[in-house]
């Protein structure tokens, strides 16, 4: 059964190893946070340093893993529709709306909506890493320097992946409007068995 992610909030449940996450854009141009800890053991978690590393590419998509910290593959990457991700930047928190983007108000944000969904796992906030952020389009420049763009992705496109652990996944619709293009949308997904 296919699940919505309102935008600007968040999810989190379990995942069975051998089952299948479709994580789905519905309208095009927004970004779904992921992050994925070990369901027997939340110590263990999605790694952005051992995922690059191992996989040899700042670009991951089909075929990929996603490792974590203790290296070992937490997902595989079954098929990628849009083939842009981001594997570099933390999710945003309310200190990114402070620094980057000068919001002096209250600004909605990944972290809180990762912190919220994940506490009923006993995961805190400290325990939260980079997550791999789906559909996201960040540019690099020969320089280092990076930018963040529109997401690629177009209303259906997708991203399917397969659990080789039992797993807790969190994840969002997310709430940085460089992000997403401007504006903020739904995430769906989807468990297959």
């Amino acid at each position: 059964m296919e699940q919505r992610i309102e935008p600007q909030s968040g999810s989190a449940f379990i995942l069975k190893r051998g089952q299948r996450l479709k994580v789905i854009d519905p309208m095009g141009q927004q970004v779904s946070d992921m992050v994925l800890f070990n369901a027997h053991d939340i110590k263990e978690k999605i790694s952005s340093g051992k995922t690059l590393d191992f996989e040899e590419n700042l670009l991951i998509t089909n075929g990929n893993y996603l490792w974590s910290n203790r290296s070992n593959k937490m997902m595989k990457i079954i098929q990628d529709t849009n083939g842009r991700n981001d594997f570099l930047l933390a999710p945003c928190s309310p200190e990114t709306f402070k620094i980057m983007y000068n919001h002096n108000s209250y600004h909605p944000s990944c972290f809180e909506n990762l912190i919220k969904n994940l506490s009923k796992y006993e995961i805190e906030a400290d325990d939260i890493p980079t997550a791999f952020n789906i559909f996201m389009n960040v540019q690099f420049k020969d320089t280092g320097e990076l930018t963040v763009k529109p997401p690629l992705s177009s209303a259906g496109d997708y991203v399917v992946f397969e659990a080789l652990m039992d797993l807790v996944v969190g994840l969002t619709a997310c709430s940085a409007e460089m992000s997403n293009g401007g504006s903020f949308k739904p995430i769906d997904y989807h468990i297959i068995n």
